[in-house]
């Protein structure tokens, strides 16, 4: 199998290009790294596609290993012919081969195993002849034995193992599992009479070939629960037919017979499993898809930099936990308030200790988390800002594994003195101040933007979100300094053990001072330097372009382009680095001109963070409630959740509203993420509030 040019084809990259990130792969490079900064020797691809060639590389691989080893195991049985290995040589999926394998492979005691220890093979051969000169029910009789009592006993475990037979035969289930693809409706029945949330599936059926992957995961998930019976419904004469047209060449009742129970009974059950498979993975892959490109856009809002924040996690009988945190994310005090009682002595303490802080710390942006008492706390915050007179807004922080981080030992570790629901407040606040900076603290299944998550493939769904939160980090790239060790991990090249090295280096050492000081850190050695250094940087370092993107590799190339336009590195003229001849002065320079532009664009403004340009978030004085919702109302709200079917927007009321497919926008669509992202600032206008089962509509097209 030429793995290259298989890659070549389905990605549509030239074959340079493969073999250079194959080769850059292998020798373990990273996939941020390589994205970054070996774009001349990948045609500049992104990550995303990156990734996707890297995860074909493994299953290529893979299936060259599977061959390799069926063929092995075939031989040690001594029936490893020529046949086999073109066969299994030409199979495109570990599926094919898996069949390719089936008729070798141990088997527990079935009813042909029985049968052939029974002696019945030779029977069945006289069968499958289908010899008119054979009479079959005479010759059964010299087959009758100790355990075979009757000729109908001998012609019952012929027949047993001729079905076995066409299960196993590979070529026959490709068609039967094609038909299936094209032409099967998945059916579904409720077991109950009562409403749940999978009322629309309680009487339903769709092809499997047009049916969209949320319903297969909500049907799923019905099943697990009892609610739904689930049955693929397939042209069952239509496969029957083309079997017996392949199998019989006269007419024979026995092979009919035969044909029909290795269907029903062997070949269909089979199938129909596999094509449930093929439906979740597939269903799985675009939910996790979806759910990467939701926690990117989560994970990119802009920071609200340079504030103090007063971070408040709501509670009812507990109280609200409070955190006031200063704009480099320290927690200067923290507290509890009880405003969301009725009891009027408790809510006027809870505004006396608010203005207590105000005073004392100036804070200018209020964080509310949006889990319980969410709604009340942000009546008391929007009342407490009208009593005062001063320039102070709130914003609701999706709180969502903010419980998970605050129980986890990196909470315990940060904050030993706090309970849970104060770590809880620090972390809604820090999620404000710096998103990526917090949220890569939390395992990322636990962030909320998912659809399904835990009906997934969990070490798949681990694996994408891991490589989504990476490139994320190192797009923005980490200030060395300041970075957690949380941070620092998912940096590229640095694992957990070497993010805590490099604290305990700048612990011991002070800040670094250059980049070039990681080489002092405990374990970290040239090959992990060239894969991190261009991530991690330095802001008030002894080397200015630490303060940027450029890979300390093109240091040099990089001096000698300013020293070329006699330009100092501390006062840039930007208009004479933007009218260079990019080629020319590459070729000067003997690097890429990929590689120069990006050495400019770093240049012209060092230290950018690529979050800036994303929109900021709604800050509010004041709060709406559904009931002050009216079809038609135009408002300002921002994407919560994209799923298959619409978009969440948050619009300043307790309850998201829904934004149909149909309602995004006037062209066709086939996803929401067409369109619009989770975090993006969107005006949509209300078609309806549906008080009683609290749901609001919403439309984009206005």
């Amino acid at each position: 199998m030429d793995i290259l040019n298989i890659l070549k084809q389905e990605f549509n990259v030239k074959l340079d290009y493969i073999k250079n990130i194959v080769k850059l792969i292998d020798e373990g490079n990273t996939i941020p790294f390589i994205a970054r900064y070996r774009k001349e020797l990948t045609g500049a691809l992104d990550d995303q596609i990156l990734r996707e060639i890297f995860d074909r590389l493994t299953y290529l691989r893979n299936l060259e290993e599977k061959k390799e080893q069926t063929k092995k195991l075939i031989l040690e049985l001594g029936l490893l012919t020529e046949e086999i290995i073109l066969d299994i040589n030409k199979a495109n999926t570990i599926t094919e081969v898996d069949d390719i394998y089936r008729p070798f492979r141990p088997k527990r005691r079935t009813r042909a195993t029985i049968a052939k220890e029974n002696g019945l093979t030779p029977l069945a051969d006289i069968i499958l002849l289908q010899n008119p000169k054979n009479n079959v029910e005479a010759m059964a009789e010299t087959f009758i034995n100790e355990n075979i009592k009757t000729k109908e006993d001998a012609i019952s475990g012929a027949l047993d193992i001729i079905a076995e037979i066409i299960s196993d035969e590979p070529s026959y289930r490709a068609i039967i599992r094609d038909i299936f693809i094209k032409k099967a409706l998945l059916i579904t029945k409720s077991t109950t009479e009562d409403s749940t949330i999978f009322d629309m599936y309680y009487d339903f059926k769709e092809p499997i070939s047009k049916i969209a992957e949320h319903r297969i995961l909500a049907i799923n998930r019905g099943e697990k629960e009892g609610i739904l019976n689930v049955k693929i419904e397939e042209p069952e004469e239509e496969i029957l037919n083309i079997l017996k047209k392949k199998i019989i060449k006269k007419s024979s009742l026995y092979l009919e017979q035969a044909i029909e129970d290795a269907y029903k009974r062997l070949i269909y059950p089979s199938i129909e499993r596999e094509i449930r498979v093929i439906l979740t993975e597939k269903a799985g892959e675009k939910a996790i898809k979806i759910f990467g490109e939701n926690l990117k856009q989560l994970l990119m809002q802009p920071p609200i930099k340079d504030k103090i924040v007063l971070a408040i996690d709501p509670g009812f009988r507990t109280g609200c936990k409070l955190a006031v945190i200063d704009e480099i994310g320290n927690v200067l005090q923290t507290g509890v308030i009880y405003p969301t009682t009725e009891i009027e002595e408790k809510i006027k303490k809870a505004k006396e200790i608010l203005k207590d802080y105000l005073q004392k710390y100036n804070y200018e942006v209020i964080a509310i988390g949006n889990g319980t008492a969410s709604r009340e706390t942000e009546l008391f915050v929007a009342d407490f800002i009208k009593e005062i007179n001063k320039d102070l807004h709130y914003i609701i922080v999706n709180e969502a594994g903010a419980s998970v981080y605050s129980a986890s030992k990196l909470g315990a570790s940060e904050f030993p003195d706090y309970d849970v629901s104060l770590r809880s407040a620090v972390s809604i606040g820090r999620r404000l101040q710096d998103p990526l900076a917090e949220l890569v603290k939390i395992d990322p299944k636990s962030i909320g933007v998912g659809q399904y998550q835990h009906d997934m493939n969990q070490k798949r769904l681990e694996q994408a979100l891991g490589g989504v939160v990476e490139n994320c980090v190192n797009t923005v790239g980490v200030d060395l300094n300041t970075a957690s060790p949380s941070l620092l991990s998912y940096v590229s090249g640095i694992s957990n053990s070497l993010a805590k090295n490099i604290i305990t280096y700048r612990e011991e050492n002070g800040k670094f001072k250059n980049r070039k000081e990681l080489l002092k850190v405990n374990k970290l050695g040239a090959k992990t330097f060239l894969q991190c250094a261009g991530f991690l940087k330095i802001e008030d370092g002894n080397e200015p372009l630490d303060n940027t993107c450029v890979h300390p590799e093109s240091y040099d190339a990089t001096k000698l382009l300013l020293n070329y336009l006699n330009l100092d590195i501390n006062n840039l003229d930007i208009n004479i680095l933007k009218n260079i001849d990019i080629e020319d002065m590459a070729c000067k320079l003997n690097i890429g001109s990929i590689t120069l532009k990006d050495i400019i664009k770093e240049l012209e403004k060092p230290g950018r963070d690529p979050r800036e340009d994303m929109p900021k978030p709604i800050l509010r004085t004041d709060v709406l409630s559904m009931e002050d919702l009216k079809e038609g109302m135009i408002l300002k709200g921002t994407i919560r959740n994209v799923i298959d079917f619409g978009a969440f927007v948050d619009i300043g009321v307790h309850q998201d509203g829904l934004v149909h497919i149909s309602e995004i926008t006037d062209k066709f669509i086939k996803h929401p993420l067409e369109v619009v992202s989770v975090s993006d600032i969107v005006n949509v206008k209300v078609l309806s509030v549906d008080m009683k089962r609290k749901r609001i509509s919403l439309t984009m097209k206005i």
